[in-house]
């Protein structure tokens, strides 16, 4: 089994749905293989994390009692009078265009926050001995080739050690439903991750900004790419590293021109 069948089984098998030949050999394979078997580690930890932290929504009460108000309001007034057929309509078709925003806006703050949970989970798991980094570097010309064959993407990769905020290294993760990037930096003795991927329709929800179990959270998105950062460092501190990756991002986009 090759590596790259394996991660395209992978999900499947931690999912229940591999057929027993397919999960004999891969779990033979994950036996032989400690780079595969730390792969599977991480996404079954971020399944469990995913499930536990996941946010789920329901129709908001006073989206349900305007519904209702209205219908009663409407079938007060055709008792009343006779309303046109397409009157009726028009009402009917207002109260569904209304619940359906509603809902969109339901989902799209779900998967916001669903996200945010996946980001939050990952770097909580990095601080763990030896789950920080599966390439240990501090120069950025190691750490960027070091992703070749490991995405279908190239990140880009910065060190801002003159600012006070060294490259320690990356690793790969999984958000979103895609592999990703995630490089990490230090500040004194914290650490800032910093997770990246191609952006796409729907990765770019989320909150600008969060603070959940103490850890600080900043979301933005690029013409390309769609960009978290979290750590425990103070807001301040964190913003000023976005502020010098953002820049990176901005002189390297005018090379590139």
């Amino acid at each position: 089994m090759t590596h790259p069948a394996f991660e395209g089984l992978l999900d499947a098998y931690l999912d229940g749905e591999l057929a027993a030949p397919d999960r004999v050999e891969l779990e033979a394979h994950l036996r032989a293989c400690p780079d595969c078997s730390r792969l599977e580690q991480r996404r079954r930890a971020l399944s469990v994390a995913v499930r536990e932290q996941l946010v789920r929504f329901s129709a908001p009460e006073t989206l349900r009692a305007r519904v209702r108000a209205g219908a009663r309001a409407e079938a007060g007034r055709t008792a009343r009078r006779r309303v046109p057929y397409w009157s009726t309509l028009a009402v009917a078709a207002s109260l569904a265009v209304v619940a359906l925003g509603s809902r969109q806006l339901a989902l799209r703050g779900a998967a916001g926050d669903a996200i945010t949970n996946q980001v939050l989970a990952s770097h909580v798991r990095s601080l763990m001995p030896g789950h920080l980094t599966d390439v240990l570097s501090s120069d950025q010309h190691t750490v960027k080739p070091w992703f070749n064959g490991k995405l279908d993407f190239s990140p880009p990769v910065y060190d801002f050690a003159g600012g006070g905020f060294p490259l320690m290294g990356a690793r790969l993760e999984y958000v979103d439903g895609r592999p990703v990037a995630a490089l990490a930096y230090g500040r004194r003795q914290h650490v800032i991750n910093v997770f990246l991927w191609p952006i796409e329709r729907g990765s770019t929800a989320g909150p600008r900004a969060a603070t959940r179990q103490g850890y600080h959270l900043l979301h933005w998105a690029t013409p390309a790419y769609t960009y978290w950062v979290a750590s425990d460092v103070g807001l301040a501190e964190l913003r000023d590293f976005v502020a010098l990756l953002q820049r990176g991002d901005s002189a390297a986009a005018a090379t590139v021109r």
